[in-house]
């Protein structure tokens, strides 16, 4: 006769079904405690320490040594590499056998030769499958590889995660034997952990919450876990339940498995060469017993690695692509930062990127996936756009430090009108578990429910790799259509974005900047990354210009086009979004800064070869040439070498994007400016510099006091105000050290007060004048021509109190300028009391401002009339030693509006009839079949409306627009007419140029 229904008390029901599953209490006789049967030690365990990352082929020719589980072995960043002799027990035929691997550093399994899986118990892989059901013919013993690399998931901080590693810490084996795993048990357990979940999140206000609380009590009056011929029933009552589906109004949710690995950030880049081994070959594992798992992997780059390094599961990957399971996305090189890179720069990360993809998959991406960068500039969506894609997803918008944003789907307006759509997903999350609790929040936390019913699940362990699990994917192929909750499927990217679009009717528009109201300490810290990185930008623009020009002009140059791609790469490598940013650790920091230099050093190469080859034949002494690589005329004092290795002061023109002759050297003067500069040291000490453009006043410590247009006569500096006041703040952060400058810091503002005396004359005038001082910042810093930065967690600034007033002021971003809010009037203003600008920021009013420029900073300010640039930070986290040590920059301080004379005789390539209008890049075409086409890249950059002329100096015969890959626009032929092209542009908007050249002359 069955028991009568008993009266349940809901916490000890819920309670009772926790005791059955927990793996820390009861386990003699709970349901978890039978999760692995027999068990046995390995057969055989040897081992050897090497401080390289040696290649498979290498490693199991050295010499292994006895081990045994308990021994430790490391230091950080070394590798333990395990030879495995198993010898599987014949009373095992019939049944599931794993083998059981737990250690804290991340393991990867060999087999045959070939990698087969991750061992991270931090990713909860702690066992690999070594066979599903052990045959009677099956071979009993194997010999297996384990490398194990001494490092975690995130690294080895010392004493938190974001610390500087410990170098000496070492790693130890605590588990490695072979045993019995009981499949049954482990589904059991699946839905007896979901059923908790539905009854806890539901609460107890809902009918289905009792039902699953109820189902799981009932599975555990029914289930003797040392009978496993009890476990059917307890399963039935699951299936019954699970199989009570909702209705057709539910929201559905599209789980994709992904393992965001960044690409260098709490460990080297060349540990995340086998991050990336670890966990794909483990997703691709999951792939063959799940046929329905659809995997999402971005950064060309980190493929690009695995190819080179693993090529029998490069092929594999390939495979499952074919199969639609590993599907590519993002279309760039690597998930780079969303700030601080140029325009040039970001269409670069989608060029390399979405052609790669194109090579290497047969198809480009079309979707952006940058789910972690710290904010998104304006320009992207018309980047996206002139890169093929339309759609966007990412979620670190959610660490939001005051504003929620109040959209998970919406369409996204760039600063020129192109739109994209854009989802977070709602869990706000991009390292699922596939959790009730998970799904629940992905519906509850939807800010756009009633406009959209779909939403992303992005599932698997992330940052430093290790993806999904099975257990994971055992969850949601349970929850895929049950009553309570919303509908589950195992979707791709491309099917989200296709439901999304589907019924996007009622979206809304957020137009403008998606800025990360966290993280604004990125703009400044490291500033030796970010000088590297603006250099190299420059580098790579000036290299392809001459290069261009001397491609143009000579039939035996040869454009540099491997030699470029070489170096574009490892410039895009250092812009992933831990990297450029500072937020990495020293070992990181130190691998960028001789990426840099390999881009200085091969590119002066590059760009000596491009000028040699434009000069030859060239009239000037010995041919040489004062060449201008920028868009507009350039007038100049420039130092000239004359003969003996003396140098000679000349005032230059030279015209945009060309050249003009060196002039030759006689006993005359030099041409002088219009007025020749004057500089004055008064008896109070203070100085006077006057070129007759604008006159500036020093006082004796240093600092501006006065700043006057001539023509206007108009002061630039507020009354009673001082310039160029250097200020300290204390830099502590709530946690994240290298990525955060708080709004508190600005109550802790102390000027820097100067010495009087310390101010001198360096030039005296003439063609140049020039005057430099001496300040002592603290005991341990000092500031002169350079500083020498010796702080902890401080911030430098330099502030610019201006006589002028507006609301907005303007800031550099790629390819044009926002305006940002002077004011606090809202939450929305007050969070961005540091924001990010590129080369320049302006505070405007009607006829007269004041402009900011800087040649390698990032972060800024203008609160009311004070423009303020970010110099200099001294966090101590992820690297101890960031920033310390000497630097140089270079800012400048420009009233509106100078005139310039008129351009001398000399030979330009290009030039512009707008000041409208910017020609920022000149590059050989990537697929030429001749390689003689060049791409022009132009942008619109005052935000009008603009017809203008385009004026050529090279042959060219025929011009057509085409998109940023440089795919030709089908109806983009353009006439050319007296050597000028008619260009037309909207606000803001980016045009890119095919121009196929005339064969050279012979």
């Amino acid at each position: 006769m069955a028991a009568a229904p008993a009266l349940k008390h809901w916490r000890t029901t819920l309670e009772r079904v926790e005791k059955f599953v927990s793996p820390l209490y009861f386990t003699d006789c709970n349901l978890r405690g039978r999760l692995f049967g027999a068990s046995c030690p390995v057969a055989v365990l040897s081992s050897f320490l090497t401080p390289e990352r040696l290649p498979y082929q290498e490693a199991v020719q050295r010499d292994f040594r006895p081990a045994q589980v308990g021994d430790s072995f490391g230091p950080t960043w070394w590798t333990c590499w395990f030879r495995v002799e198993l010898t599987i027990p014949e009373a095992w035929v019939g049944q599931e056998v794993h083998l059981c691997w737990e250690s804290d550093g991340e393991g990867l399994v060999w087999r045959d030769g070939e990698p087969v899986q991750g061992l991270t118990k931090e990713g909860e892989k702690t066992s690999y499958v070594l066979t599903d059901r052990l045959g009677e013919r099956d071979p009993r013993s194997l010999t297996l590889y384990v490398e194990v690399a001494c490092n975690g998931l995130l690294g080895a901080g010392k004493g938190s995660m974001i610390a500087a590693p410990d170098p000496e810490k070492m790693f130890q084996l605590s588990r490695a034997e072979l045993a019995v795993f009981h499949r049954d048990v482990h589904m059991l357990l699946v839905d007896l952990e979901l059923l908790l979940g539905i009854a806890k999140g539901l609460g107890k206000d809902n009918q289905r919450s009792f039902q699953a609380l109820y189902t799981a009590n009932q599975m555990v009056n029914v289930c003797d876990p040392a009978q496993p011929e009890t476990f059917p029933v307890a399963q039935a009552l699951a299936s019954r339940f699970f199989g009570q589906h909702g209705g057709e109004s539910q929201h559905t949710i599209h789980a994709t498995g992904h393992c965001h690995i960044d690409t260098a950030w709490l460990w080297p880049f060349k540990e995340t060469v086998r991050k990336c081994a670890r966990s794909w070959v483990t997703a691709l594992q999951l792939m063959e017993r799940n046929p329905e798992f659809i995997f999402a992997c971005s950064q060309a780059q980190q493929l690009e690695w695995v190819k080179s390094r693993y090529p029998g599961l490069y092929s594999r990957i390939q495979e499952f692509a074919c199969r639609g399971q590993f599907v590519p996305v993002g279309g760039t090189w690597v998930e780079m930062d969303g700030n601080l890179p140029s325009g040039e720069a970001m269409v670069r990360q989608f060029l390399q990127g979405q052609n790669f993809f194109l090579q290497e998959f047969g198809k480009m991406c079309s979707e952006f996936w940058l789910p972690d960068t710290f904010g998104y500039s304006a320009q992207l969506p018309q980047i996206m756009h002139g890169c093929g894609i339309r759609r966007f997803l990412t979620q670190k918008l959610s660490w939001n430090l005051v504003n929620s944003f109040p959209h998970h789907t919406f369409f996204w307006e760039g600063l020129d009108g192109s739109r994209v759509l854009v989802h977070f997903p709602p869990g706000d999350s991009y390292g699922m578990q596939g959790s009730v609790e998970e799904v629940l929040k992905t519906v509850a936390n939807n800010r756009d429910k009633g406009r959209a019913n779909h939403s992303a699940f992005l599932f698997g362990f992330g940052d430093g790799g290790g993806g999904p699990t099975q257990t994971m994917l055992d969850r949601l192929k349970r929850l895929s259509n049950t009553d309570g909750l919303p509908r589950v499927q195992l979707s791709s990217p491309r099917q989200l974005f296709s439901a999304l679009e589907s019924d996007s009717e009622q979206l809304c528009t957020w137009v403008g900047e998606l800025f990360l109201e966290l993280h604004n300490g990125t703009y400044t810290t490291h500033a030796q990354i970010k000088k590297g990185n603006r250099e190299c930008e420059r580098i790579l623009h000036d290299v392809e210009l001459l290069s261009s020009l001397a491609l143009a002009r000579s039939a035996q140059f040869l454009y540099p086009a491997a030699q470029l791609q070489h170096l574009w790469r490892l410039l895009l490598l250092n812009q992933f979004h831990d990297v450029v940013t500072g937020s990495c650790i020293q070992m990181v920091a130190e691998e960028a800064m001789c990426h840099y230099e390999d881009i200085r050093s091969h590119g002066n190469t590059l760009l000596s070869a491009a000028a040699a080859a434009l000069c030859a034949g060239e009239p000037g002494p010995e041919g040489l040439l004062i060449v201008n690589t920028l868009p507009w005329k350039r007038i100049e004092v420039m130092a000239l070498p004359k003969p003996g290795g003396a140098h000679s002061l000349a005032l230059v023109t030279v015209p945009s994007m060309g050249y003009a002759p060196v002039p030759p050297p006689t006993s005359l003067q030099p041409l002088l400016p219009q007025q020749p500069v004057f500089v004055v040291q008064e008896t109070d000490g203070s100085v006077t510099l006057d070129n007759g453009i604008i006159r500036v006043k020093l006082d004796p410590t240093g600092r501006l006091t006065s700043l006057v247009l001539v023509a206007s006569g108009r002061e630039a500096i507020a009354e009673g105000a001082v310039g160029n006041q250097f200020v300290l703040f204390d830099d502590v952060p709530l946690y994240w050290d290298a990525w955060d400058v708080m709004d508190y810091h600005l109550e802790t503002r102390k000027p820097v007060l100067g010495q009087a005396g310390t101010l001198a004359v360096g030039t005296e005038g003439g063609l140049r004048g020039s005057a430099w001082f001496l300040l002592q910042i603290s005991p341990n810093s000092r500031l002169s021509q350079e500083v020498h930065w010796h702080e902890a967690h401080k911030f430098l600034k330099v502030e610019f109190p201006a006589r002028v007033r507006s609301s907005q002021a303007t800031y550099e971003i790629q390819f044009g300028h926002l305006q940002r809010p002077t004011h606090y009037n809202t939450s929305w203003d007050w969070a961005r009391f540091e924001v990010w600008a590129h080369r320049w920021m302006d505070l405007s009013e009607h006829g007269f401002g004041l402009a900011l420029l800087n040649d390698c900073k990032y972060g800024a300010s203008v609160r009311g009339s004070i423009l303020s640039l970010s110099l200099l930070r001294a966090p101590k986290a992820p690297d101890a030693t960031a920033d310390t040590g000497r630097h140089e920059f270079t800012y400048a301080l420009m009233p509106h509006k100078a005139p310039s004379p008129a351009p001398a005789t000399s030979w330009s390539a290009f030039s512009v009839s707008s000041p409208a209008v910017v020609l920022e890049t000149v590059k050989q075409a990537e697929s030429s079949p001749q390689r003689r086409s060049l791409v022009l890249r132009l942008y619109e950059a005052h935000g009008s409306h603009v017809d203008c002329w385009l004026h050529l100096s090279l042959p060219v015969q025929e011009a057509i627009l085409c998109d940023l890959l440089e795919r030709p626009d089908p109806a983009g032929h353009l006439t050319l007419r007296d050597n000028r092209l008619k260009l037309t542009f909207s606000p803001f908007q980016v045009l890119s140029l095919l121009l196929v050249l005339q064969p050279p002359p012979h």
